[in-house]
Parts: C-alpha cells; structure tokens; sequence
C-alpha cells in the first residue's frame, strides 16, 4: 500500500533570497538534523544566463532502526539522490529526492518547493508532497513502513525549526537583506545568491515517513497557521489527511464543499484512515444533498408544538467556550411529543439543534480566538422515569441516534447527566449501543445531587451561568414542558399517511378490526426468555387482547365460501392466522388473560416468553353482549358488519421483541413500563397485571 503525506502551506514572513541564504547553510551536513550524516554533490549545471542552477547530490541518512533490521538489511546507511532546481528569475526552488538504497524494493518519493508568497512577495512559501512504497522487505514490510512513517513525521516540523534557527544566524550576522536577482548586464551576472547555496534539499528529512506526491491547485491549499488558528494542533501526516481529502473533494465532489472543521471530523471519527473517512463523508454529503439540509436553519420552521413542549435550547457556554446545550429531558412529554408530531418532526428539530451547533461553534472560534469544534451537552434527568421507557419513544430516539451519529461525528464534546434516577441504567442500556464508542467516553453522569460538590458542574461551567433550576442564578430560557393535550394528538390514519423523508417508515400502523374478524400479528421467537412487549391505542370501539402461543407456524386461511359465492369477506382483510381446526388447549394456548380495552385507552404491556415457537397478538371486536367464543365468522356477524358501522373498532399499534441476552437483569422494570402522561384507565393497570403474571411463567 503507498502511503502518501501533503503538507499544509507553511509561509515564512522573509523574501525568497533571505529563505535560500538559510537553506544553502544546511549542506554538506546540518548537526541540527543528527540523521542526516553527509551529503556530496554529483553534477551541478547552470543556464547561460545564470538564472537556472540544477544540482544533483547523493546524501548519506542514518535511519533509527533496531540494529537487527539493519543487520538482515545488510545496510548501514540509506542513500538518496536529490535533485534541486533554483530558478532565480522565477524565484522559485523545487527539491526533487528519490530513494538509491534498496530501490528495487521499496520506492521513496519526495517533492518540496519554495515559492513567493502569491499576495506578498516579500513572503516565501513552502509546500511538501511525498510518497513510501514498500514493496518487500525480507519479510519485515510492516515494521519497515512505520519506523520509517514515525521518523519522517518527526522530520517535517524540523525542516521549518531549522530554517528559522539558520534565519537568527544571518541576522546575527548582520544580514537582513539580500537584494534580487537581476538578468546578465554585458557579460556579467548580478546574481544575488551563490550558487553553492541555490541547489540544496532538504535530505534532512529521512525515508522515515514518505508518502504520495500530490499537486494542488491554488485554491484548495490550506495555510499551515490557517490549521493552527481554526482546526488547532495536528500531526503533519494528520494535516496531509486533511489536505488530501479536501483536494479530493473540489476534483470530485459536484454539490457543497463542506467546511475544512467539519472535515475533519469526519477523519478524527475514523482515526484518519483516509479511505473511510472518505467513504463516511460520501454517505453522508450524499444525505444533505438528498435531503436538504444545508437549507434547513433557513427554510424549517418550528410547529409552536414544538416551542411550547420541547424542553431543550442554548444556554452560553462552557468555561472552553464550547456552545452549551441544556436539555430537560425528564420534563419532556416524549410520548406525547411522538404522538402529535411524528418522528419526522422530531427528527428535522434535532438536526436544527445540531447545524445550529455547528454554527456557534465557528462564531465561538472567531470570538475566543482558538478552535471551537464541538459543543457540551447539559441534561437533566429530574422527573425521569418508566414512562420515558416507552418503546415507541425509545425506538425513534435510536432512530434518531443513529442518523445523527452518520452525520454529525466528534460534535458532542461532553455530556453532563445530572440528577440521574434509578431508571437511567434501564434508559442507558437501551440507547448505548447505538453511540460511538469514543461519545461514551465524553459521558459525565451525576446522581442525585452529587453535581453541586467538588469535581461536579462548577468544573465545567462558569457558576454565574449555572441554570436556575439547578440551584443557579442565571435565568433558562427553555421550555417547562410537561404533558401534550390528548387533544393534540394526530391520528393512525394521519401517521401511518406521514411522508417520511429522512426517515424510512413510520413506527406505528394502524388496524381495523370488524365483528367477527379479529386482527392477529404473527411473531416467531426463536429463543426462550425474549421479550415481546406492544403499545397499542383503541382509537374506536372496544376490543379484547389476547395473547397465544404454537409450536408450528399458523397458515393465513383460504378464502371462505362466502367469498366463493362473490360476497366479500373481511376475514380475507384480516387474515385469520389461528386455524378454525385447531383445538385451544391443544394446538395452541393462551399465555395471558384477554384483557378488555376500552375506547380511547392507551395499553402498554411485555411477555417474558416460556417456550420459542409462534405468538400471536390478537385483537377482537368487543361487544357488552357477551362474545361467541368461537373465533370463526358467523354469517350473520359478517352481513351484520357490512350493514353496520358501529360494527368496527380501530387501533393504533406497535410491537416489538427485545433479546433477552440484552435486556436480562432490568426485565422488571421493563415490564412496569407505563406512560405517565395518557389518561390510563383500569385496562392499563389490567395490561400491568398481564405482565406480572407472564414473569411467573419465567
């Protein structure tokens, strides 16, 4: 694999005749550079009129490399041939190295140039490329490829070092100004550098590190001092992963160039392995043009929903000067918020929260004078609690996680939990999967109060901003919250109907169920002890729950013969799972009571599963006459359904199974698991009941 390095703009504030007069003084040898033994020159040419000087020379490196490499290398010292051409007229220099020593076998390039600075001619920049190909190395192609990387990324910062300490010299020396060259005048040259000094390289810099030669076009370099300022400290190989990458998008890419910080996020995201940031990057370049979003802060606006009940929003910043976001994720409705709005929304609100993100922390760069790349987070878990475990809630929060982690990498520079509750190891164990390693690591969590002592959030945020419901005297401007009117909620049809566009599907579907054609959902579960858990709301009717189980998997019936005669049947709409020659009791069995649901009611519950096989979660048509107990639709209750309206119940439903290897030791708490903020009635707390009982049959 060739390994490639492109150096940043590195601009010297002195004229190209004062950088060349320091550069000449590094040959024959530079004590500065103790890897760098010797150096001879072996051809050196001039044009007529002196303007052009090329000079080839061999030098001598003494790589650090343990001595048994070198004894099986047979070698003592590296040799390579450099070839420097001055160009005086142009005032430019271009330093040419290759690899002589085992040429055969691994391959060294290296390219540097001086140039004049293109606003300021009195300035002089340098510019690096280089490539290592290894093709063998009597078996030792892996440690030869990183002693020689580490050593030449130690070698590249020296290179400026020693121009400026041979810079001091001259000055030292009286010499502060060296005048320009000037064209021949009758048969004399006015050449304002020897030519000795105008055809050195830099061989200082040993095979140790090379990489690919790059060029650039003048519109995509980046400024050595620009990094430090905007992007902060980074290892030269590390600013060349930048540079290329940024390269390769402005040849390739046809939509935004994105920013150089975020960038480089995605390269630290991927511990700047060059093809998968890239490939990251593509993914999600790709997902703001599809969708959008670089117009979003601009064109979404925020339903009043959202204003009023969204308990989260900007709060200063921390002592770093990082942009700190506070969220009072134990006040919010998240159920209710789901439910009104639909995940679309939700989503489109946290991608707002993180563009804003993005811009503050480019305002925080420019107002603090150091680079800001990614922001604190502030939650408050007072009030949380089993309702927060709602599994539709939890399901599009990991949703959420998941589009947000792809997109925005090494954004989330802290987290501060605080006043974390009992139930926030249950919550954590359901969402920590889906985030970053290296974000989990960023995770401070406080519980109950230990956030005021020593070590708490005083060591992060300034005490005179510390939020007012924190026990502080700055005022938050973010929302109570509290629970959305029922009132505000959409309905199936309309969530089922959502367009989603960043998201996929939606979580809830919705199920009409007729007089003698319940609706079933069919779930295999291979392993013993998983769990199935369903959070349904009766939008219309009354319906009956049941739950059964069977060891082979149930067959959708064939059309009836009502169907055969041409009258429609609506157990063809609802297919009928539970055979109507199975006997209960013996080809299938109930796992749980039927529980009746009433009009409006809210039902959350889980199974602990006894046996792997089939479940089915079945929904009946509920009548206060007392139910037929056959399942089988009798004539007169279909004829009597497609007559009569009222003969119908509606519901609005999800389901979902969790791995008992995930989720074994917090099971109990699942199962409570209620929403606070619906209006539950005695079918909720019958539906809690079904629960207990299934962990009995653990």
């Amino acid at each position: 694999m060739v390994q490639q390095y492109q150096s940043p703009v590195r601009v010297y504030k002195q004229p190209f005749e004062l950088i060349m007069a320091a550069y000449a003084r590094r040959f024959p040898k530079c004590p500065l550079i103790p890897v760098f033994v010797d150096s001879e020159i072996l051809s050196q040419s001039e044009s007529k009129d002196g303007s052009v000087v090329v000079t080839e020379r061999r030098c001598t490196i003494d790589v650090e490399a343990p001595r048994l490499l070198k004894r099986i290398a047979g070698v003592e010292y590296l040799y390579f041939i450099q070839k420097n051409t001055l160009n005086r007229r142009d005032r430019t220099l271009r330093i040419e190295v290759h690899n002589e020593t085992f040429s055969s076998r691994v391959i060294v390039r290296e390219c540097c140039s001086y140039t004049v600075h293109p606003e300021n001619e009195d300035w002089t920049c340098f510019e690096q490329t280089a490539s290592l190909d290894i093709k063998s190395f009597f078996g030792f192609e892996s440690t030869a490829e990183k002693i020689a990387m580490k050593q030449y990324a130690g070698s590249i910062k020296k290179g400026k070092e020693i121009i400026e300490y041979h810079l001091r010299e001259l000055e030292e020396e009286g010499v502060t100004h060296i005048p320009r060259w000037m064209a021949p005048v009758e048969g004399g040259l006015l050449s304002a550098v020897p030519v000795s000094g105008a055809a050195d390289g830099l061989p200082g810099k040993d095979l140790a590190n090379p990489t690919e030669l790059l060029t650039s076009s003048n519109d995509d370099k980046l400024d050595a001092d620009y990094i430090r300022r905007y992007l902060g400290d980074l290892t030269p190989l590390q600013e060349s992963c930048l540079i290329r990458l940024r390269q390769w998008l402005q040849e390739t890419h046809k939509g935004k160039i994105p920013k150089d910080q975020h960038v480089l996020r995605f390269l630290k995201a991927r511990d700047f392995n060059m093809d998968k940031a890239r490939e990251f990057l593509c993914q999600s370049l790709t997902w703001r043009k599809q969708h959008q979003v670089d117009f979003l802060l601009d064109t979404w606006e925020r339903p009043q929903l959202l204003q009023d009940y969204y308990t989260g929003g900007w709060h200063h910043h921390d002592r770093d000067g990082r942009p700190l976001y506070v969220l009072r994720l134990g006040q919010m409705d998240t159920k209710g918020l789901v439910r009104a709005l639909g995940e679309e929304v939700l989503l489109r609100q946290v991608l707002s929260i993180n563009e804003e993100g993005l811009k503050r922390c480019e305002e925080n760069t420019r107002l603090f004078g150091r680079p800001i790349r990614c922001w604190t987070c502030l939650v408050d878990l007072e009030g949380l609690n089993m309702r927060h475990l709602w599994r539709p809630g939890v399901k599009a929060l990991l949703r959420i996680i998941e589009v947000v982690e792809a997109n925005y990498p090494e954004t989330l520079g802290r987290l501060l939990i605080l006043r974390a509750p009992r139930v926030f190891p249950v919550l954590w164990t359901l969402v920590s999967p889906l985030i970053d390693e290296n974000t989990r690591k960023k995770f401070l969590v406080y519980a109950g109060r230990d956030y005021q002592g020593p070590g708490g959030l005083v060591d992060y945020i300034d005490r005179e901003i510390i939020p007012d419901f924190l026990g502080g005297d700055c005022l938050c401007d973010v929302p109570e919250g509290g629970a959305v009117p029922k009132s505000l909620y959409r309905t199936a049809e309309e969530l089922e109907n959502e367009e989603n566009c960043l998201l996929t599907d939606s979580i809830y579907k919705s199920a009409s169920i007729f007089k003698g054609a319940p609706y079933e959902v069919l779930i295999e579960i291979t392993e013993a002890s998983s769990v199935i858990t369903w959070d349904f709301d009766v939008c219309k009717g009354d319906v009956l729950f049941n739950i059964y189980h069977s060891k082979r998997a149930p067959q959708p019936q064939k059309k009836d013969s009502l169907g055969a005669h041409g009258i429609a049947s609506l157990g063809a709409a609802n297919a009928q799972l539970i055979d109507k020659n199975w006997v209960l009791g013996k080809d299938y069995s109930m796992v749980e009571k039927a529980l009746t649901c009433r009009e409006g009611e809210s039902v959350q519950g889980s199974h602990v599963t006894r046996w792997p096989g089939f479940y089915i979660l079945q929904w009946r048509f509920h009548s206060s006459a007392a139910s037929a107990a056959s399942s089988l639709p009798r004539v007169d209750d279909v004829l009597a359904t497609l007559q009569v309206s009222s003969h119908k119940c509606k519901i609005m439903y999800y389901t979902e199974v969790l791995g008992s290897h995930d989720f074994r030791g917090s099971m109990t708490s699942l199962e409570s698991c209620q929403s606070g903020f619906s209006q539950l009635s005695a079918a909720t707390t019958s539906s809690s009941r079904s629960c207990a009982s299934s962990t009995v049959s653990r």
